[in-house]
């Protein structure tokens, strides 16, 4: 005989399992409210849902009432039809209750997946709307358990949580209210031998939160370690420099320490559920000795006798489920206020409500008087999204100071110096990754902040030397760029960027899949195609952000041939590392620790002698 069903002992030993340490966090203002607002529009299914389990509750005691009319006016009295009707009463039960159970699933299942819907989309919208900033400090994995975790363990508040707590305090009730009817002694009885349970329990339950720790710890490492190694760039280096025995060996030992804490967790688990048994035991023994003797001496029938000892099996799961109450509730509250953490940090670069598309036209670019911080970390993330955080004790240094230039329409505008001056940062304001601190970057006379985000990114397009490809087909790839684009459209693109003839001859052709991060491909291939999603795109304002630092000389050729049909006739900025590329632009700007010191040609910058001249030098005969 045992004291809870299978689902009611899984329960108890998974509340047992969460950390207790959560009912000593704090809980932003609020927090309630916001939930109860996200359950609105789930308002007619939340209440269908706890009154199913109201009901459900209620068949608790049913049972053992009719067995005990069964026993008591049936088999005592004789009367055959009492009990073949209560038999069948019995069956009617089971059948509802089954009905009710699934039903409760149904709703189970349409309010969780229907919060995780919400609040996944809800954070994920958000954090893609995040400036580069953002991405910079905030740990991938952190973030993806926001979105996978967290926002689980909140929709257990609308579900789970709630649907035991109303279920327990509902059968709890009316079994002890039955039994007390049956006989307060017996009840009184059994109840004593509660905290022989509870004590222990309370004990099991700050040994396994402990042990679900470390084994989640655990599991975390190990995850990561998998994570790092099997990715291409892990793989490469692990190839290059590692060594297979020892990473087999280490992996091994972090293997072992999983496995040793699953198995503690494993026996803790089975103690726990010995308990319940025993103490299942000694209570059903306590009411039919004691029950016996007062049925033998005519004290109460044998029917109220069995249905005590049936309804004492109902009572202490509700009990045990309710000891822990506070640790679900504060667990589901916790992991709300997390999400909700993630929620309310606001983007740095966001779209002005005010904002309208860049004037039309060929692209006149202006930069007046730009002044440039990177922000600090407390205003672009979060301390709990970073593997290490420390707080940033020093003010942000200014790394671009007074930068002052104007690309005209159709103008090739090069952008030279040493690593670290500042010509990346000037390219990112152009295309709006970051915010001025001062000053203005205009297009068109428009303000880039005034702009809206659509307007933008279909007016400034991007290459960076380390071109980046999902891990999709080519045409996916391509089409990121523009997802209404046609198959010719593609082509026409792939031959502009000199890659065409390449993609022909593969035997999936658009459909080839580049791998991950596109390692499936050469560095040249890989920027040729980024150069046709450039192209495919055709943005008026074009940043490449030294495309081609990285390439051999082939490659460079390719890719310097694209660059000329990439480039014909659009307003751009190129960040040059090889000076030989950028001879013939328009303009050259030599920047250096934050601001323009030269600006011409080429010709009239060497025969300046000044930093440009130096840079020339020392790359051209190694000086």
């Amino acid at each position: 005989m045992t004291m809870m069903n299978g689902g009611g002992y899984g329960q108890a030993l998974r509340s047992m399992r969460r950390d207790e340490s959560v009912v000593r966090e704090r809980v932003a203002p609020g927090t309630v409210r916001r939930i109860a607002g996200y359950g609105r529009p789930y308002a007619a299914q939340i209440a269908a849902f706890l009154v199913l389990v109201v009901l459900d509750a209620g068949i608790v005691i049913a049972n053992p009432l009719l067995i005990k009319s069964i026993i008591d006016d049936g088999v005592a009295q004789h009367r055959t039809g009492l009990v073949a009707g209560l038999a069948v009463a019995i069956a009617a039960l089971a059948v509802v209750d089954a009905l009710l159970g699934l039903a409760q699933r149904w709703y189970s299942a349409r309010l969780g997946e229907g919060l995780i819907y919400d609040l996944r989309t809800e954070v994920f919208d958000h954090v893609q709307r995040m400036p580069v900033a953002f991405f910079m400090r905030a740990q991938t994995g952190a973030l993806v358990s926001r979105l996978n975790t967290d926002v689980i363990g909140a929709q257990r508040a609308l579900t789970t949580t709630l649907s035991s707590v109303v279920s327990n305090v509902i059968s709890l009730v009316l079994v002890l209210g039955a039994m007390l009817v049956l006989s307060w002694q017996i009840t009184l009885a059994a109840l004593v031998l509660l905290p022989i349970f509870l004590l222990p329990a309370k004990y099991f339950a700050r040994r396994l939160s402990k042990l679900t720790r470390e084994q989640m710890q655990l599991d975390a490492e190990m995850s990561s370690v998998m994570t790092e190694r099997f990715n291409v760039a892990g793989a490469m280096v692990a190839k290059l420099y590692g060594r297979p025995d020892e990473e087999a060996v280490t992996f091994a030992g972090r293997a072992a320490r999983v496995r040793d804490v699953g198995i503690t967790v494993a026996m803790f688990g089975t103690v726990f559920r010995l308990a319940l048994g025993l103490v299942a035991a000694l209570a059903t023994a306590l009411v039919y000795g004691v029950g016996g003797v007062l049925a033998v001496n005519g004290a109460f029938e044998l029917g109220t006798l069995v249905a005590l000892a049936a309804l004492l099996m109902r009572l202490y799961g509700p009990l045990t489920g309710l000891s822990n109450v506070h640790v679900d509730v504060m667990t589901a509250l916790v992991s709300f206020d997390r999400v909700f953490e993630v929620l309310d940090l606001k983007p740095m670069v966001a779209e002005r409500p005010d904002a309208r598309p860049v004037p039309g036209g060929p692209a006149l670019v202006e930069f007046d008087d730009v002044r440039f911080r990177y922000p600090a970390a407390s205003e672009v993330s979060l301390a709990s999204l970073e593997s290490v955080a420390r707080p940033d004790s020093a003010p942000a240094q200014e790394v671009l100071s007074g930068v002052s230039f104007t690309a005209a329409p159709g103008e090739l505008v090069a952008l030279v110096g040493h690593s670290g001056a500042g010509k990346t940062t000037i390219t990112s304001l152009v295309s709006r990754l970051y915010d001025v601190t001062e000053g203005a970057v205009r297009i068109n006379g428009l303000d880039v902040r005034d702009a809206t985000m659509a307007a933008l990114r279909d007016t400034v397009g991007v290459v960076t030397q380390d071109a980046h490809l999902f891990h999709d087909t080519i045409g996916a790839n391509l089409r990121y760029a523009r997802p209404e684009a046609t198959d010719e459209e593609i082509w026409e693109a792939l031959r502009a960027a000199q890659i065409g003839d390449l993609v022909e001859a593969l035997p999936e052709g658009l459909e080839t899949v580049v791998g991950d991060r596109g390692y499936r491909l050469s560095g040249g291939e890989k920027q040729r195609l980024a150069l046709a999603r450039l192209l495919l795109k055709a943005p008026r304002v074009v940043v490449l952000d030294e495309a081609t630092a990285h390439l051999d000389s082939e490659s460079e050729a390719a890719v310097q041939q694209a660059l000329k049909t990439a480039l014909a006739g659009r307003t751009s900025l190129v960040i040059a590392h090889r000076l030989s590329t950028i001879r013939d632009a328009d303009q050259i700007l030599v920047v250096q620790d934050g601001r323009v010191v030269e600006r011409g040609r080429h010709e009239e910058l060497l025969a300046g002698g000044k930093v440009y001249a130096e840079l020339y030098r020392t790359q051209f005969s190694g000086v």
